[in-house]
């Protein structure tokens, strides 16, 4: 038995003779000087949405906490583990970020859990079904929307919990006032996993709209059934 996974071996392996000796000295300087990236990302844990992947970045540039459905709780300073809230805390006070990303996707299995806890066969009395009460409340209100189908429930349910979780960073008291200063912009992004678009929220409505980025080629992917 490997102490390891074999394919996470090959995949160091590639690492070290890829990325890692082409950027030698760039992690060297990162080791030695200390990290300090302008942007802390909170995206779901789910495998399919990596946000550096996504957005391309190289080591140092983003400042990354993954929970399930990528949400941020309210301010709530008691007795017990606040993981997202203890690396929140750093990013905004210790490493001094200038922007927070929401980033939530398309298919996410929190919010289906949200909408419909009898689809995912989960523990609701242990640790998944109190983490998405955080949007229960407006998972009740799109879960009785007949107008809409199950998928477009689904869209806006994983939308809508990006705004609350926006409005939630502002309850943190050293958030709102680095906001204020205007020294943090918060922002909000949405990615579809079947297509590769990126979303991105509207400051002043909350509405979603594709950013103008050039791309060099068109995208076609393959249709999703």
């Amino acid at each position: 038995m490997t102490l390891l996974p074999d394919h996470l071996l090959e995949g160091y392996r590639s690492f070290v003779e890829g990325r890692y000796l082409a950027e030698t000295q760039r992690y060297r300087s990162l080791a030695r000087d200390g990290q300090s990236p302008e942007t802390m990302v909170i995206a779901c844990c789910d495998s399919r949405a990596a946000p550096e992947t996504i957005f391309g970045a190289g080591a140092g540039e983003l400042f990354v906490v993954r929970n399930v459905a990528n949400l941020v709780p309210p301010y709530n300073p008691d007795g017990d583990f606040h993981g997202t809230s203890a690396a929140l805390e750093f990013a905004v006070q210790a490493l001094k970020v200038r922007h927070v990303v929401v980033m939530g996707h398309g298919r996410c299995g929190g919010i289906k859990a949200a909408l419909d806890p009898k689809a995912v066969p989960l523990s609701p009395g242990d640790f998944i079904g109190k983490w998405m009460s955080i949007v229960e409340p407006v998972a009740q209100a799109v879960a009785a929307n007949d107008l809409m189908t199950a998928a477009e429930r689904q869209t806006a349910l994983e939308r809508i919990s990006i705004r609350t979780s926006i409005a939630n960073l502002r309850s943190f008291p050293y958030v709102a006032a680095r906001e204020a200063a205007g020294e943090l912009t918060l922002h909000g992004a949405w990615f579809d996993i079947s297509t590769a678009e990126l979303w991105a929220m509207d400051h002043e409505t909350g509405d979603f709209q594709r950013p103008l980025v050039d791309l060099d080629a068109e995208l076609k992917p393959e249709p999703v059934t």
